[in-house]
């Protein structure tokens, strides 16, 4: 089976540069404070990325002025045995309304002729979406947080 790529977009009531500060430029230090349960720590290992739990990305792209991030997965239990990488775009883009939507592809790449489930793919992606709603609600509940 050949690459599987998902995207979605989701809408947050926070402007895109204070989204992409949380989110990207300071999620290594503001998620595993928010998530303690889910990352004991996100450590620099190599460029501005690193491991999450036992999983190390590379990142491609961290372009602050258009928002946009771009990693690759490329080691850890998330591959579960069953994806060679996992490359994942992200794009903030502003809305009339101050707040944002954030665009997102992920490509996933399975190890030789592994057919993909992709509701398991989905399933996954929720949690990540959880992450986003944490530190939604913890700009919302902070406003001078990233202002």
């Amino acid at each position: 089976m050949g690459v599987v790529t998902i995207t979605e977009e989701y809408a947050l009531p926070i402007p895109p540069a204070r989204a992409f500060k949380a989110l990207i430029l300071d999620g290594d230090n503001l998620i595993p404070k928010l998530l303690p349960q889910a990352f004991k720590s996100i450590d620099v290992i190599q460029g501005d990325g690193g491991p999450f739990k036992s999983v190390k990305h590379r990142v491609d792209e961290v372009n602050k002025e258009a928002f946009k991030y771009r990693y690759t997965l490329i080691e850890g239990d998330l591959l579960m045995g069953k994806f060679e990488k996992i490359c994942y775009e992200m794009e903030l883009v502003p809305t009339l309304d101050g707040g944002s939507i954030s665009k997102s592809t992920s490509k996933y790449y399975p190890l030789g002729d592994l057919v993909l489930n992709e509701e398991e793919i989905k399933a996954g992606m929720d949690k990540a979406g959880g992450m986003f709603k944490v530190v939604e609600d913890y700009l919302i509940q902070n406003p001078d947080a990233y202002a």
